[in-house]
Parts: C-alpha cells; sequence; structure tokens
C-alpha cells in the first residue's frame, strides 16, 4: 500500500505469561479513520502504545509517516498527536496554562487560543483542571493532541464514561480532523462510534486481527441482515432453543437469563415462524425487538461476547 500512513508487520510483545500482541499486521491508509476494535485483554492498547513510541515491541516492525522507533522518534514526536486512554495532567493548572506548556513541546501548531476555541473551552480558558468536568478534561486531552498540528493522531478510547452530548461533542472535533485530510486510529468500546467515524475498521482478539474491512463489509461478512430479541415469560416448560434454530432463515440463536437473541437473514419470515413456534411451545412472548445487524453484531459473533460483559 504506496499511501499508507501506518505499517504493522509481525508485531508481538509478551509480558510474562501473557501474549499481548501476537504477531499482528496492519496497516492504515493516509486520510482515513481507522478502529482498532476488541474486548479487553484483546491487545489494543499494546499495540497502540507501540505504534506511539510508548512501549517497545519485543519483535516485528513499525513504521508511521515512514518512520520508524527509535531511529526517527525526534520528528515522529513533533507529527504525532496522542490522546492516552486516561490523560493525567496537572489539576493546579488552568486549560490555558496547560496549553501553552504543551505547545511549547512542537515546532509549530495553532496558537493556545485557537486549539482552545477548537474545543470548546473559551469560557474555561482561566478555570483551573481540577475543576473541569469530564467532557471537559476529554475536550482539553484532545487540544494536547491537536496542538501540534498532527500528521497523525492516535486516540485511544477517547470517549469512554462521557455523556451523550459530550461524546458527540468529541466526535465533532474527530470529524472536523478527519476533514482536513489527517489520518488518525482509534480504540473504542463503542461500536456506534466505529461505525459513525471509521473508514475500515479492524476487530482484535488474543493478540490477533479475527476481521478486517468497512463497517459495511464487515457486517455483511457475518451473513445476517437482522436480528430479533425477544424475552421468553414463564411456561410450563422451558423453551425449546434448538426448535427455534432448525427454523428456515435463523443463523444462530442465543439464550441468556431469559433474553433471546436470534440472527436472521429475512425477516418477514422469521418473526411469524418464530411466533407459530412459541404458540405450538406455549411459551408466552414479552418485549420482542427487532433491528438491522449492525457492527456489534459483528462483535459478537465473532468474540462470542457482548460489549457489556467487558
Amino acid at each position: 500500500m504506496p499511501d499508507a500512513a501506518l505499517r504493522v508487520r509481525n508485531l508481538r510483545k509478551v509480558y510474562k505469561d501473557v501474549v499481548a500482541v501476537d504477531g499482528l499486521d496492519l496497516e492504515v491508509q493516509k486520510g482515513e479513520c481507522f478502529g482498532l476494535l476488541g474486548p479487553n485483554g484483546a491487545g489494543k492498547t499494546t499495540t497502540i502504545e507501540i505504534c506511539e513510541g510508548l512501549t517497545e515491541a519485543d519483535s516485528g516492525d513499525v513504521e508511521a509517516l515512514g518512520l520508524r522507533w527509535p531511529a526517527d522518534a525526534g520528528e515522529l514526536r513533533q507529527r504525532l498527536g496522542i490522546q492516552l486512554q486516561e490523560t493525567q495532567l496537572s489539576e493546579k493548572l488552568t486549560v490555558l496554562e496547560t496549553i501553552r506548556l504543551f505547545r511549547s513541546f512542537f515546532r509549530k501548531g495553532p496558537a493556545p487560543a485557537e486549539v482552545i476555541a477548537m474545543v470548546q473551552l473559551e469560557e474555561k480558558q482561566n478555570a483551573r483542571v481540577g475543576a473541569l468536568s469530564g467532557g471537559q478534561k476529554q475536550r482539553l486531552a484532545m487540544a494536547c493532541a491537536l496542538v501540534g498540528d498532527p500528521d497523525f493522531l492516535f486516540l485511544d478510547e477517547p470517549t469512554t464514561g462521557l455523556d451523550p452530548q459530550a461524546r458527540r461533542q468529541l466526535w465533532d472535533l474527530i470529524e472536523r480532523f478527519k476533514l482536513s485530510g489527517r489520518t488518525i486510529l482509534l480504540t473504542t468500546h463503542y461500536m456506534d462510534e466505529a461505525e459513525r467515524l471509521c473508514e475500515r475498521v479492524a476487530i482484535m482478539d488474543h493478540g490477533k486481527t479475527i476481521a478486517l474491512g468497512t463497517p459495511r463489509e464487515l457486517i455483511a461478512s457475518i451473513g445476517i441482515e437482522h436480528m430479533v430479541e425477544f424475552s421468553a415469560g414463564s411456561a410450563v416448560r422451558p423453551l425449546d432453543v434448538t426448535a427455534l434454530s432448525r427454523m428456515e432463515g435463523v443463523r444462530e440463536v442465543r439464550m441468556e437469563n431469559g433474553s433471546v437473541q436470534m440472527q436472521v437473514t429475512e425477516l418477514h419470515r422469521a418473526v411469524p415462524a418464530l411466533l407459530d413456534e412459541l404458540g405450538r411451545q406455549a411459551v408466552p412472548l414479552t418485549e420482542l425487538r427487532t433491528h438491522s445487524a449492525t457492527l456489534e453484531d459483528v462483535f459478537v459473533a465473532l468474540t462470542g461476547r457482548h460489549l457489556r460483559d467487558e
């Protein structure tokens, strides 16, 4: 790939008896927002920290913007923007003082006031970091990552723990950065976030890539179009899940604590057949829900666990 902003080849990192990254190959194109997804412990943060130069790999090769750690460390630090999973800033400094400090680390970049306006913290520029809300601290961390006018931005779970409004404010920031033609590598546990922001995503598990493509390609790859979920009420006999799985167009059935999830190819056939089968089994039906397949359904199908279990 001639226009790759990041190339990772056969990357491996082991911590004692834990293989965090196991022969990973990855390429991120210039100008795209690339999502790195996976359950906790999949190796995402270790991978991104190696690419950022914060952790040394045991073996393998990483090339970012045509440069390598540690030989080109000085140049890479000038051209990369990094927002860590947990950014610890001095709580006694003000927002403006924090941005001025980070701006002093870089040869070029926007003025502190411009960056503060970019993340919509003008009213808080003289407030101490310790007095900011969680969403404001995340926007400040994003400002620190943008203050050097980076060509490549690393974002490790930037919206975890934020309320919906704060998340959307950060999404707007990321999309504005994308429009300027820069490159982003994003890790997140929010599949809706990845679907909205990322041109391509890779799903990792156990230190390896298990799926790669656009969100739409990955959704198509699992061979389902719709999800049917319902709760089975009390019945004389337990629900026969095997009978549901034999219904035409049903790809998989999962049951957990009385809640049933079915992967189906044709919704208009699956729902009537489901109602007939539940009637035959004399099982009452409550809370029937349907939706088109999403990236979260891909995640569940490939890793075998829901995001809520992480």
